[in-house]
């Protein structure tokens, strides 16, 4: 059975910069995923940069990303994969985010958004080669 986490849950109301539970993906067979960004609501001049994040012990997060999605300004849905089968120590993923507004009027920056992930299959390592092998052949 595929694995599936939220790591920002459905109708998350996002004010403030933050980050999301650490999930363990322990039980995720191929360790390939794909992760879908949801934006249900937000204001104008506003944008959210939201990132995945690996650890090994659910504490550690260290200093870089796994994943850092494209930043976002309106309602729609953003895709990526998220490919961790070659980082066999990370055990637990979380999003965090941070929320940027701009303009002459104060309210403070709002999204209501979700972060679904979903174990997909593998995802192919000899496509890659070939491609490699027949560039250089070029």
């Amino acid at each position: 059975m595929a694995l599936e986490l939220a790591l920002i849950p459905a109708g998350t109301k996002l004010e403030t910069n933050g980050e999301g539970e650490a999930l363990n993906i322990s039980a995720s067979e191929t360790r390939t995923f794909l992760c879908r960004l949801t934006i249900t609501e937000q204001i104008e001049q506003e944008s959210l940069d939201v990132s995945v994040w690996g650890s090994a012990n659910g504490q550690d997060f260290g200093k870089r990303p796994l994943l850092k999605l494209p930043q976002q300004f309106y309602c729609g849905t953003t895709k990526m994969v998220l490919d961790i089968s070659l980082r066999p120590e990370v055990t637990f993923l979380r999003a965090k985010w941070e929320l940027n507004r701009w303009g002459r009027v104060s309210p403070a920056p709002m999204f209501v958004a979700e972060l679904r992930l979903e174990e997909i299959p593998p995802m192919s390592r000899e496509t890659a080669t070939r491609r490699v092998v027949l560039a250089a052949q070029t």
